[in-house]
Formats: structure tokens, sequence, C-alpha cells
């Protein structure tokens, strides 16, 4: 394979089963809450890639010790107190490792650290968690105001608040609800749309202070925890691409075993049964409070639908795959509530419609992972070109070899 790009070509239908690497919500909440317990734990069969291996990374320089084992980390915490780190820490592509530090390190008192990241992650609004960590006594400062990295913090005593989300997002919860263990009093987060609950379901496993009741979840002050080990399930985001690559190629039928199959992440699979496709999935086994288990696509024609507002924030990164699938339906699919996509790595509604037009000829560069891999499918029917398809990497190591080996490897 060329470094530079790929070509990918006709060759008949997917067939087969496989598993994806492990989910990266909860490798990286998973690594956070392992670096704030007492004692060793491992995280086993989690994502090792780009963003997880810079949380890895960030969290190591905070004190935390963190071993590859095999396909697994060890991780021995620091307890409640982390370390002040002697450089700048630089969080690449992840903004969800940006968010989510945020909330620990501001009931971090007295420790001082910058985080910064790659152009993207510069780029990438801040705003929104850093303002209600203010409103909890948190000591943030950076560009424009706090709205953009590099970002300064030094961690003070924080109190609870009660927050309502502006707009639905699972990462300033978990900023929210983490700095909301070194807080005073309750912090609340109410949630107008249910959004995912990774973090929820972790706290449970580590025995944290969590209560729910409807659309709110409540915290508090934690006291020091034990490590545990901790399963990490497939990552159903990166099980889309293989779904909707079988629904769209004649005579496919693939099935991804071992799958989270989380109802806050799986919007997308209602979405395409409601545009026919012959879906079908189980839960066999929980780990760690997630629902894991099999799904299993064949071939099918789709027709397009208007999706349900609701379900946005239930997939929101699986919507580039959603438009390659749409690309392939009769009729048209009309998808709603896409403005956090524009604040992604790339502007991805603008990036979607760019590749849907270049879809026959070859898909231009992008520098997104997942508008990569979901264009990739898009154009696998027919052939495509992808150019720099490294940036896969960031999320899903060995994704085109895992797709071409389910055809033979052609």
């Amino acid at each position: 394979m060329d470094r530079a790009h790929l070509d990918l070509k006709p060759s008949g239908p997917l067939r087969g089963a496989l598993r994806v690497p492990g989910d990266k919500s909860v490798t990286h909440r998973g690594l956070m809450l392992l670096a704030l317990a007492e004692g060793e734990g491992r995280l086993l069969y989690p994502l090792k890639a780009g963003d997880t291996l810079s949380t890895a990374r960030v969290l190591g320089a905070l004190g935390a010790e963190i071993a590859e084992e095999g396909p697994h980390f060890r991780v021995r915490g620091q307890g409640l107190r982390l370390k002040e780190p002697g450089d700048v820490l630089d969080c690449g592509n992840a903004g969800t490792l940006m968010r989510l530090i945020l909330g620990i390190l501001a009931g971090q008192e007295g420790l001082f650290a910058v985080l910064t990241g790659d152009h993207s992650l510069r780029r990438r609004p801040m705003g929104r968690v850093v303002e209600p960590l203010r409103a909890m006594g948190a000591q943030v400062d950076g560009r424009e105001g706090g709205k953009r990295a590099p970002l300064a913090v030094r961690g003070a005593s924080l109190r609870g608040i009660r927050y309502t989300l502006p707009v639905p997002s699972a990462q300033v919860k978990s900023a929210l609800l983490l700095a909301g263990l070194f807080a005073e009093g309750v912090t609340e987060v109410e949630e107008p749309v249910p959004t995912r609950d990774h973090t929820e379901r972790l706290f449970r496993h580590f025995g944290l202070p969590l209560g729910v009741e409807g659309n709110r979840i409540r915290t508090r002050r934690a006291d020091p925890f034990p490590a545990q080990d901790l399963v990490v399930p497939g990552d159903f985001s990166s099980a889309a691409f293989f779904l909707v690559a079988a629904l769209i190629t004649p005579g496919s039928e693939v099935v991804v075993e071992g799958v989270g199959l989380n109802p806050t992440r799986t919007g997308l699979l209602q979405v395409l049964a409601s545009m026919g496709a012959d879906l079908e999935w189980r839960v066999l086994e929980g780990e760690a409070g997630e629902p894991v288990g099999y799904i299993r696509a064949r071939y099918s024609p789709l027709k397009g639908v208007s999706v349900d507002p609701a379900l946005i924030p239930l997939m929101v990164d699986e919507v580039p795959i959603l438009a390659a699938a749409a690309a392939w339906a009769e009729g048209e699919t009309f998808i709603p509530n896409l403005s956090e996509l524009r604040v992604k790595e790339s502007d991805r509604v603008a990036a979607i419609a760019h590749n849907l037009r270049a879809l026959g000829v070859e898909v231009e560069p992008f520098h997104d992972h997942r508008i990569a891999m979901a264009f990739a499918v898009a154009g696998f029917p027919v052939g495509v070109r992808v150019w720099e398809p490294g940036w896969a990497e960031i999320s899903y190591p060995g994704f085109f070899r895992d797709l071409l080996g389910l055809c033979g490897g052609s």
C-alpha cells in the first residue's frame, strides 16, 4: 500500500466475522479512573491508537505508571492526588482527553498544568467545558479567554454546582462529573436529551458516588478507591464502518463480534433499520456495566429517511458513515442537528458534502479519521482512491487491512 494513497477496487462481496479494536470512549475514561485509583489495575483489550496513546502519555506525565502488556495496559494509579507535570501536556488530536482531563486537573489544588494539542485540536471549542468549571471555582485560562487551547490550569478548591447542558455533550457532562469527585457538595448535571453514559457506568464499576434520577446525574467528593481490572468492549463506532460496507455491497454478509451495544451509542442501528437494512444484533454478556454482543449485517437495498433529531446525540460519531449509506439509498435522506459535527477534527459537515460530490472519481484529502473511513466505505462498491489513509490510525489501526480481509485481501 502506498503511504500517500490507497486504491480500493471493486472485488465482490464482503464475507466473514471480525472483532474491532476496543471502545475509544471507554479506553480514555478507564485510563483516567485507573490513574486516580489506589493500587494497580489492568485495562484489558483497550484501543491502542493515536488518541488513547495520548491519554496514556498525559496521565504518565501526571504520575500514573502505565505499562503495555501485550494487548493490555497495566496502570498503577496516584490516588486522587496527581503529580504536577514538568512540561506542557500534549493532547495530540484527542478532544476527549483535553476536555475530560480539565475536569480532573481543576480539582488538583495547587497543581499547575498547561494543555495543548495539534493544529486541529487547538481550533476546537473548549469554552463549553471551561465555563461551567469556572462556575465550580476552577482557575483556567487560555486563548480567546479560555475558549481555545493552549489552556493553563491551576487546581483549586471546587464547589458543586447544578448545571444544565445547553447542547447535548457527553464530554462536558463527563468533565463536570470528574470535577465533582473533588468538589464540596453535590455536583448535578442535567442533560436535555440522553448522551453516551460510559462515565456513569464506570463510576458504578469503581464504586464512585453516583446518583441518576431521570435526566439528572449527581456526584460528590470521592473517598480514595481501589483499582480493579476493566474489560473494554469492541468499539461500536468502528464496527459501523463494516456494517455499512456490507449493507451497500451486493452479496455481502458480515458479523462483528464482541462489540459494545450500549443503547446510548447505537442510534445508528435504529436509523439503518428504518432504511430497510437487514440487521440482527443481540447482547450476550456485560463487561463493567457495558452490554456486549454481536451485530450481523447483510446486503440490503436501502431507502432514504428523515432521521429523528433525538437520535443524533446517540450517533454523533456515526453521522459520516450514515451519509455514506445514504449515498447508496433510494430517495433523499435528511439528517438534522449537525452543528456538533462542525467542531470535530474537521468540519465534518463540509467534508461529507465535499466527498459525496467526489464519489465516482476519488475521495480527496480530508485529514479526519472518521471521514477517511466513511468515504472509503462509500466508494468501496465502485472503487475509490483514499489519500493519506494513515489518518485512520487515530482511532482504528489496521482498518484498511481488516476491510480488505473481508473480501479476500483484494
